[in-house]
């Protein structure tokens, strides 16, 4: 098995999605708090948001885009997951 980082933070800071987003304001992203709030009971949330981090995305959240991130599916579901719990 690969090493890989112990929490979802630590996860998020090594592969620099914190240089973006924040856990309750605004950056270049929105929030993570605020990305919790919007997906909070929607089914295929995690999926949906899963794609968006392996594959990028735009339009959700204003005009700057989401590159792809350079991270496993395995990595991506644990952010999401993660992003996903904040409150």
């Amino acid at each position: 098995m690969a090493a890989h980082a112990a929490t979802p933070e630590e996860l998020a800071k090594s592969k620099t999605c914190m240089a973006c987003h924040a856990m309750d304001k605004k950056l270049v992203g929105p929030a993570y708090k605020d990305v919790a709030a919007k997906y909070r009971g929607q089914k295929g949330a995690e999926d949906l948001l899963v794609q968006k981090v392996l594959k990028g995305g735009s339009g959700n959240w204003g005009p700057v885009p989401m590159p792809p991130n350079a991270v496993t599916d395995a990595e991506a579901h644990m952010l999401v997951k993660w992003v996903l719990s904040q409150k």
